[in-house]
């Protein structure tokens, strides 16, 4: 079970928000890159970025942060002998060239969102010409999937397009529950669980992460297909230590 820090970017800082509302943003950090740094030191092995004014907007607007974090992480990992570090990110990706764009930069995943709901035809494209690079992201409230930032709720079921998109060709898909992001209430192990059950793809659970015993429930049921899990506001306000986190996920593992 891989423990991946996400660096939530609004207005070029490093935010957190409660249920995906931007009035409810908590700054951590004005230097992203540094803050992205800080979790390479406390043992991260892949960073998961979000441009919330990008989600908002349909369009990047942190782009100069992402690029910043993106040559840290590459500087890590030269200056540690590390093989690359995966970096992804999300937030108003919803063409071909800003795809290949990030890519260049040097992205290892783009997540492609809302405009996977609303355009399923550019997220073939996209898993056609980016294929390995492309992630799906599905953020729903009691099984029904957002868009535009989750400032909408679709009449679309999380697992039937969770099957649409694994015929597509996506990498994997990060579910998040949006009733729990930023409350730290705890992961919703069982609506994540259906999800990985109903597919052949890894699964990436996001969402109300806030101990240990969110990592140890996941660990359970990684064999249902559930890979990694993003962490968020228990890290930064240190009700969850990533690296003791990650050695115990690591332990459990092997087990």
């Amino acid at each position: 079970m891989l423990l991946i820090p996400a660096i939530d970017l609004k207005d070029g800082r490093c935010v957190r928000l409660k249920q995906g509302d931007m009035n409810q943003a908590t700054v951590f950090s004005d230097d992203p890159a540094e803050m992205a740094l800080h979790w390479l030191e406390q043992g991260a092995r892949r960073l998961h970025l979000v441009d919330l004014n990008g989600a908002f907007a349909g369009k990047p607007v942190n782009e100069s942060a992402v690029k910043n974090i993106i040559r840290v992480v590459q500087d890590y990992a030269d200056d540690n002998d590390l093989e690359e570090i995966p970096v992804q990110l999300g937030g108003g990706i919803r063409d071909l060239d800003t795809i290949e764009r990030f890519l260049d930069h040097g992205l290892s995943y783009v997540i492609v969102g809302t405009a996977a709901v609303k355009n399923p035809g550019f997220l073939q494209d996209a898993c056609g010409a980016f294929a390995g690079h492309i992630i799906v992201g599905l953020d729903a409230r009691d099984g029904k999937v957002a868009t535009d930032g989750w400032s909408k709720l679709s009449r679309h079921n999380v697992i039937e397009l969770a099957q649409k998109y694994e015929g597509y060709g996506v990498e994997s898909i990060i579910y998040t529950d949006i009733g729990r992001d930023g409350m730290m209430s705890g992961v919703n192990i069982d609506a994540t669980v259906n999800l990985a059950r109903a597919v052949r793809i890894p699964i990436i659970a996001s969402g109300g992460v806030h101990d240990i015993r969110d990592v140890e429930a996941l660990c359970e049921v990684q064999h249902e297909g559930i890979e990694a899990v993003i962490c968020g506001r228990s890290i930064y306000e240190g009700t969850l230590d990533l690296e003791q986190a990650q050695a115990r996920a690591d332990e459990l593992s092997d087990e």
